[in-house]
């Protein structure tokens, strides 16, 4: 043990440049693979805390090209008479806002939360764990389940059940029937108020079924009769996905569940694996760098009498310490990841207490890592005979180390190709036109005041910063999924999406009208629905101006706009139409206002709230640039792909470490030859060229290897939006121009220290 300990400290001190990037790298890479592996744990246990979770399934619909959550209650109900169902629960497809407020010793404190109508069946379905009261609550109209967090917020640590959440008026809202304990966030079961859906109303809800055994899900639907409900102009098609694969599944109309994409989980997992093998690959690449100005104490030592085996313990066990220290040092990196603002980039809790075998698993492969990359070092530095290794010949494994290298290399081209394809999409989505002007546009949910509308505009108006203000039925590019009506035109079904909207809306937007005329404060008081369809919508189903649609929302066609992005860039644009929003107060919801160019944006904002707070004041209204919408429509790409990237640059740093240490390896077992072409005259410029050739054909074999590779993951992550930026050839350039500077930096470097030192001391050693 002493001998060990006294090694230790003898390669720390003299190797001190080796030691520090050493366990810089490993500490780095064994922190990135916590996160990492922390972060896809997050998106795997999606939901898998219920109790059978592979039971629950959610029912959706076609009827048409389009899959959908919406399905309709009768037949929801009747696909729950099926034997092979235990429970089936209906929801409302959208939670709404909840605004109550609760006696307190005479005051009134106001909340705003969200709320979900459901069937009292619902927490049959899903596991809730129910604190306080009773599970059943929603049996009986007017009652309420919140969560602990919620009654905790609102009661304190008082009994909530059975106290009542008020109207302003102080009506009651609801009676709390149970409390639940929080569901954890990776769920799409949210921490709701529930409150129990009207009975007897046959219209489209989210449908959840538990069954007795998921192997009969197929068998349900092959079981159950359609033509019961199947119209003459549609036929109807259901279809089951399982609980634990909703988080993955983009293919479904109105889900407003939080989405992931496999194939970015794969590229991080993969990019996890990378990190580690290639942090391995370093510490045995930077052992070895070591064997020539360490081989010749190591011999001696065995001239002197110390044992073979005994040397090899040593050096392995140096190995290991070296990554058990740097485990340490990563578990120590995650804490201080924890606290900066890159944890915003992660869903999970970051905890060894949390996540006890991510951290311990991490533990077992430091040590394995210590153990394998220790052997070969080991087992080379002790293998030559003493009189050779006194003398300098230890040419051996060299072919490897290169090998081993270039895998890094093709790593490296790799991650900065899917990177900056990844950085590309996601500017191509945020700076991409939309087909409206978006620049200087607040948004404002006015539901609490929507009967109130024509006064709050003039009041709005009064302000010299604001040049206009429009409404709509809904917030343009906050989902994927809205409104959809279904019309006939001339004998067929024509599907769209329908927005509700302010007679002035689309001059506010600046959306252009191409055929035909926009809309006239006019049409407020017209018996039929006048509709402008987009582009898409006329040449699909061969369009006319001024024809006329029939169906339970009977319409006139007076003008065609191009294009435009009403939803994110995921989905394609798809056939829309606005219509004018009349008296309907219910559709007067999303407010926008327009700013001046060049105006005060803060005292306009503060002017915008000054006014919801005197119409009421109670009510936390949030005001909105509309840059924040779009940027909140993509957060969980951007999220996902920052952490990507992050992760890509630390590999490329461990990678471009590890050829560091191949350099420091090849320019020590020639220092001798460098030292002989200077003394016949070489000059040092004539030796960095030769390295660099070296390493150049290197470079360009992984390019080679690198470049499809990476050119097949970016080209199925693309297939996750209907709108992907180019395939740009310089991304490529780039790549192979950022790892070549880098790779001639360290190798002109590393042979430039050695060439220009004294030849005669090289020589001298032979």
């Amino acid at each position: 043990m002493k001998a060990i300990i006294r090694n230790l400290i003898s390669v720390i001190r003299r190797f001190k440049l080796a030691a520090v990037l050493n366990t810089l790298g490993l500490s780095i890479a064994f922190a990135a693979f916590m996160v990492i592996m922390v972060q896809l744990k997050y998106h795997h246990s999606f939901d898998r805390f219920h109790e059978d979770y592979d039971k629950i399934f959610r029912l959706e619909m076609s009827q048409g090209e389009y899959w959908q959550t919406i399905v309709s209650r009768r037949i929801a109900e009747r696909f729950f008479e099926s034997p092979h169902v235990v429970s089936g629960a209906i929801s409302e497809v959208w939670s709404r806002e909840f605004y109550f407020g609760v006696e307190n010793d005479s005051d009134m404190n106001f909340f705003n939360e969200t709320a979900l109508w459901v069937s009292p069946e619902f927490t049959d379905v899903f596991s809730f764990d129910i604190v306080e009261g009773a599970k059943d609550a929603l049996i009986i109209p007017g009652n309420a389940i919140i969560p602990l967090s919620l009654s905790q917020k609102i009661f304190g640590y008082e009994s909530a059940v059975g106290r009542q959440l008020l109207n302003p008026n102080q009506t009651v809202r609801a009676t709390v029937g149970a409390v639940y304990r929080d569901f954890p966030p990776n769920s799409i079961i949210n921490n709701h108020i529930y409150l129990l859906t009207p009975e007897n109303q046959d219209r489209g809800y989210d449908v959840f079924i538990r069954i007795n055994d998921a192997s009969n899900a197929n068998l349900l639907l092959d079981n159950f009769q359609m033509s019961d409900f199947d119209n003459e102009n549609a036929k109807i098609d259901l279809r089951l996905t399982a609980l634990q694969d909703i988080h993955f599944v983009t293919d479904v109309q109105w889900d407003e569940t939080p989405k992931s994409s496999r194939q970015a989980l794969m590229i991080l997992f993969a990019i996890a694996i990378v990190i580690i093998v290639i942090a391995a690959i370093n510490f045995t690449n930077f052992s070895a760098a070591l064997t020539p100005m360490r081989i010749k104490n190591i011999n001696t030592q065995r001239i002197l009498g110390a044992q073979q085996s005994i040397m090899r313990l040593t050096l392995g066990a140096e190995a290991v310490f070296f990554c058990l220290l740097s485990y340490v040092i990563a578990v120590c990196l995650v804490f201080l990841f924890k606290i900066t603002p890159l944890a915003s980039l992660i869903d999970a809790v970051l905890s060894p207490v949390a996540h006890p075998l991510i951290f311990g698993g991490t533990a077992l492969v430091a040590l394995l890592t210590g153990c394998f990359a220790g052997i070969y070092p080991a087992y080379c530095m002790t293998s030559f005979e003493p009189a050779m290794a006194l003398k300098g010949k230890f040419q051996r494994g060299k072919q490897l180390r290169s090998t081993l290298t270039g895998v890094q290399f093709v790593a490296s081209f790799a991650l900065i190709i899917a990177a900056s394809f990844m950085y590309l999409q996601n500017r191509f989505m945020q700076n991409s036109p939309v087909g409206f002007d978006k620049d200087n546009l607040l948004t404002v949910d006015i539901m609490r005041i929507q009967r109130n509308r024509d006064a709050f505009t003039n009041q709005i108006m009064t302000h010299p910063a604001i040049e206009n203000i429009t409404y709509g039925h809904c917030l343009f590019l906050s989902s994927d999924s809205y409104s959809r009506w279904t019309l006939q035109y001339q004998g067929s079904d024509i599907e769209f999406t329908a927005f509700a909207v302010h007679h002035t809306f689309l001059s506010s937007l600046g959306i252009e009208v191409a055929e035909g005329r926009d809309f006239r404060y006019e049409d407020v008081d017209t018996q039929r629905e006048v509709l402008i369809f987009n582009e898409t919508a006329r040449k699909r189903y061969n369009l006319e101006l001024n024809a006329s649609l029939e169906g339970w929302a009977a319409g006139e066609i007076i003008g065609f706009i191009p294009d435009v992005n009403f939803a994110s860039f995921r989905t394609a644009v798809e056939p829309m139409a606005f219509y004018e929003i009349g008296n309907r107060i219910f559709t007067q919801n999303t407010a926008y206002v327009r700013l001046k160019e060049g105006a005060d944006m803060r005292s306009a904002l503060l002017h915008v709230n000054a006014t919801l707070a005197e119409f009421d004041p109670n009510f936390p209204f949030e005001v909105r640039f509309f840059d924040t919408v779009v940027q909140r429509l993509y957060e969980r790409e951007i999220a996902l792909n920052s952490l990507i990237s992050l992760f890509s640059i630390l590999a490329i740093f461990i990678s471009i470490v590890g050829v560091f240490g191949l350099v420091v390896f090849d320019s020590e077992c020639r220092r001798k030859e460098i030292g002989i072409r200077k003394v016949f005259g070489a000059s040092t410029w004539g030796i960095i060229i030769m390295f660099n050739k070296a390493y150049f054909k290197i470079l360009m074999i992984c390019f080679v290897i690198a470049a499809p590779l990476a050119w097949y993951a970016v080209t199925r992550w693309l297939e996750n939006f209907a709108y992907k930026t180019p395939m740009y050839w310089w991304v490529y350039l780039l790549a192979l121009l950022a790892v070549g500077a880098i790779t001639v930096c360290t190798v002109t470097f590393q042979n430039w220290r050695v060439a220009n030192d004294d030849p005669v001391k090289s020589i001298k050693s032979e």
